[in-house]
């Protein structure tokens, strides 16, 4: 849009450049009164400024053209993405929420797996036990049984 502004402007000053060397050697080589060639020069200089305005008025228009259209690619691009923000948010918390889940299904299997290992160290233990007092009782009555003390 810039390199727009300036072939615009350029062309503007172009126009108006040639337009006045233009009438003024036209002026100058015509063989005209004082009068007729004031009322020409005048005549002219409201021909420039006319087409002056409707130039300007055509470039006003262009550049509220050019001002509109970025305004609606500029909504577009910010739709997209806000769309795609939207998308990497739920991509975000889809592998939160699968994280969550395995972190508790882990944590789920390891409550399961202490609990079934204390359970067996507890079986052990409560054997060992067993096991020391039947010795320890077999001890006594057969101490007991022959007399030994």
């Amino acid at each position: 849009m810039e390199e727009n502004n300036g072939v615009s402007k350029g062309l503007l000053i172009g126009f108006l450049a040639g337009g006045v060397a233009g009438a003024i050697v036209a002026l100058l080589y015509a063989p005209k009164s004082g009068k007729e060639l004031r009322a020409d020069i005048k005549l002219k200089k409201d021909e420039m400024i006319d087409d002056t305005s409707e130039y300007i008025d055509f470039a006003r228009t262009k550049a509220s053209e050019y001002v509109n259209e970025a305004k609606v690619k500029a909504q577009d691009v910010i739709t997209q993405a806000k769309q795609r923000a939207s998308t990497l948010i739920d991509d975000a918390n889809k592998v939160l929420t699968d994280a969550k889940q395995k972190a508790t299904n882990s944590v789920d299997s390891v409550k399961n797996t202490i609990t079934e290992e204390s359970g067996r160290v507890k079986d052990a233990f409560q054997a060992g036990v067993d096991a020391y007092t039947e010795e320890k009782s077999n001890l006594t009555d057969g101490k007991l049984k022959t007399g030994k003390a």
